[in-house]
């Protein structure tokens, strides 16, 4: 695929990035090869190959989806700077 000058200024206007128009014959190549590029891409065969999370085989930590009541309301107020009959207690910012 090819990037014309007249795409090539419709992008740079879309991105907000001044392009003079001297400039916009190399900007129109650039763009042209970025999608050389991606279309080099998707002639690759990746039929049975998982999606990655890093090119390091690891495991993201997964919790048991449970529903529970919580009940650790001491807990989580321990921390609070102000914490009153068992809230957050937060200063007053409405008059």
């Amino acid at each position: 695929m090819s990037i014309d000058i007249d795409t090539a200024r419709k992008v740079a206007h879309l991105a907000r990035i001044r392009v003079q128009e001297d400039d916009l014959p190399a900007l129109a190549r650039e763009l042209s090869g970025i999608l050389g590029f991606m279309e080099q891409l998707n002639e690759v065969d990746v039929t049975g190959i998982e999606p990655m999370v890093s090119v390091t085989p690891m495991r993201l930590a997964r919790r048991a989806d449970v529903v529970t009541d919580g009940n650790i309301q001491e807990q989580v107020l321990k921390n609070a700077p102000d914490a009153r009959e068992g809230f957050f207690a937060v200063p007053k910012v409405v008059e």
